[in-house]
């Protein structure tokens, strides 16, 4: 991977039209599923994650692979195990890549506040589709 593209980052994508396509457990279960596989086959270290009814946040470092690649996997796998005849995402996705460890922590903050600043739980360990639910599943290698 090039180096200007090389380090840990947030990233943002978000579902067409924003339909709540993750209301659905069983969808929002299969994105994880999904997201595990390309993890587990070693193509990004997860640190990091919550999945929204309209969109997902991620905190990922690719690993031998361009970022853009990594979302390409994410997205692109989960549509295809989806089977869906609709669209399922908008194009692109937003990415902020951590400068420090500092910024690090404020990413993984933020992510796993996501559920809380939309009244979905009142505590981050109560949203069962985020890392902070699911903490030995975020930590990657």
């Amino acid at each position: 991977m090039p180096a200007e593209r090389a380090g840990t980052y947030l990233t943002t994508s978000i579902t067409y039209e924003r339909r709540p396509l993750f209301r659905a457990p069983q969808t929002a279960e299969l994105f994880l599923e999904t997201l595990q596989h390309y993890r587990h086959a070693g193509h990004y270290k997860l640190h990091a994650f919550v999945v929204m009814p309209d969109h997902v946040h991620l905190l990922i470092t690719p690993q031998a692979i361009t970022l853009e690649r990594a979302m390409q996997l994410i997205k692109g796998g989960f549509s295809h195990q989806l089977k869906s005849k609709l669209p399922v995402w908008q194009k692109g996705f937003n990415d902020h890549r951590c400068r420090d460890a500092d910024d690090f922590i404020a990413r993984k903050n933020y992510i796993h506040q996501n559920p809380l600043r939309a009244h979905l739980v009142i505590e981050p360990w109560q949203y069962r589709f985020s890392s902070a639910y699911r903490a030995d599943q975020a930590l990657s290698g």
